[in-house]
């Protein structure tokens, strides 16, 4: 009866109790009430019987009591190595004790073929988990931290069940802030090439003096506007200056993520502009998209803000980069599930472009995934939002495999969200420093410094103090 990858020890003792119930009473559907009960009555309880009787008294029935049922459900059980011994207590209350002999057998198992023996068996080959996602030239800070930690757990969970599972960074490398980091680049060195990565500096610095800059010279603003098209048009010399900043920004995130033993595979929101005009044009064809203010939209029912796929100066935004990393993910890695592990005031965002997906999955989606898209009309004028087609584990928005698992907002002291342009943001370098200084200095206070030596000392101090903020 038992299964190696038939899930928690707990999973399976409901399984052996949910095939009795249905001997024992066929016309009533209950689920099992499985707890671990204390020692002195065996390993585990089912407590089914009093509300079972509370179902059939006055009714045409064999039993005279909760006792009765509870016996009847420990006759019923299936026979298996797993179980030594059943007994029924009180009013019905049905204990086993679980078999020495099957446990031993089951650790040398264990032992020998690796716990994944156990693993869950997920009828999916291929998944994507998009996590973590900062923006290039800014430093990661602590409002970073529960997307990383969130969706590495997530994809660790899926990888333990033999899932493919693609670890996407998408970083924030493609958006207003280059044109005007790079116009600043330009303004400042106009020989940066020949000066290198000297003529940025500390790119935090770097990011700081650009932005106040932006914000207060209309003209340069202007200018860092049209560098951003001229970039996402594919100028070389914009290009080459961009590259630059990544390398080093993805320097700095890449010790972050090694600190925390999490790993990642970039593919930012430049990686997918070259797929961006295909999945505009298909999805224009359908006539979702029309023109509003000199914008490419589409427009929802009820919903008084578009969804903006081209801005009015001809860029592309988070919109139409999503759209097409979505079309990438469903067409070329072939991902039967892809989850977004985003704050929860991404969630309006997430369920448009989800939507435009279900109502237009022949441009959207290969084969797999056309037949979703039949419940739902292809009229421009009546487009809803698809709030959710499916339940899910992990959220209240799951669209047929595209699911955002949302977080509460990180908030600051003064009620806002956590913005990296704010000189009191916590950064996540910072916060580990301090975690891992604690731990040592917890450690020598036990007097682990005598016990143990230097690289023991900082290697435990790592491993606690960064465990602790995971």
């Amino acid at each position: 009866m038992e299964e190696d990858n038939g899930g928690s020890l707990k999973k399976q003792i409901s399984k052996l109790f949910e095939i009795s119930l249905k001997k024992t009473l066929p016309d009533t559907d209950v689920d099992p009430l499985v707890v671990a009960c204390t020692a002195k009555f065996g390993d585990y309880q089912c407590n089914n019987a009093m509300s079972l009787w509370a179902l059939v008294k006055g009714k045409s029935t064999q039993f005279k009591g909760p006792p009765a049922i509870g016996q009847a459900i420990r006759g019923n059980l299936p026979k298996t190595e797993m179980i030594q011994e059943s007994s029924v207590a009180g009013p019905g209350f049905v204990n086993i004790v679980l078999s020495s002999k099957w446990i031993a057998k089951s650790i040398e198992k264990m032992l020998k073929y690796g716990i994944e023996i156990w693993a869950p068996r997920l009828n999916l080959k291929t998944a994507v988990v998009d996590f973590s996602s900062p923006n290039i030239a800014k430093e990661m800070h602590v409002g970073h931290l529960r997307s990383t930690i969130i969706g590495d757990a997530l994809a660790r969970m899926l990888e333990f069940s033999n899932v493919n599972v693609l670890r996407r960074n998408h970083v924030g490398d493609w958006g207003t802030q280059f044109g005007m980091l790079i116009e600043f680049l330009f303004d400042q060195f106009p020989n940066w090439e020949e000066v290198g990565e000297q003529a940025i500096g500390d790119l935090q610095v770097f990011y700081k003096k650009s932005k106040q800059r932006f914000d207060n010279d209309p003209d340069f603003k202007e200018r860092a506007q049209r560098a951003v098209v001229q970039l996402q048009g594919g100028e070389e010399n914009y290009r080459r200056a961009w590259a630059q900043i990544c390398e080093i920004s993805r320097r700095e995130f890449n010790m972050v993520y090694q600190r925390l033993g999490v790993e990642l595979e970039e593919k930012g929101e430049s990686f997918y502009n070259p797929y961006i005009p295909g999945v505009l044009e298909g999805l224009s064809e359908k006539g979702l998209i029309e023109e509003s203010e000199g914008a490419q939209v589409i427009f929802f029912k009820g919903k008084k803000v578009p969804l903006i796929v081209v801005k009015s100066d001809g860029g592309y935004n988070y919109a139409s980069t999503d759209l097409a990393a979505l079309w990438y993910r469903l067409n070329d890695e072939k991902a039967e599930w892809i989850i977004y592990v985003t704050d929860v005031g991404q969630q309006g965002h997430f369920e448009m472009v989800f939507s435009v997906r279900i109502y237009a999955s022949s441009v959207m989606a290969f084969n797999n995934f056309t037949a979703w898209s039949r419940r739902y009309s292809v009229d421009n004028s009546e487009l809803e939002i698809v709030t959710s087609t499916k339940p899910s584990c992990f959220s209240v928005c799951c669209i047929e495999g595209l699911e955002p698992v949302g977080f509460g907002l990180v908030l600051g002291d003064d009620g806002k969200r956590f913005r990296t342009r704010a000189s009191e943001v916590v950064r996540l370098v910072d916060l580990l420093d301090e975690a891992k200084n604690r731990s040592k200095a917890a450690l020598v206070g036990r007097g682990k410094a005598e016990e143990w030596t230097d690289e023991e000392l900082k290697q435990t101090a790592e491993a606690v103090g960064y465990g602790a903020v995971k």
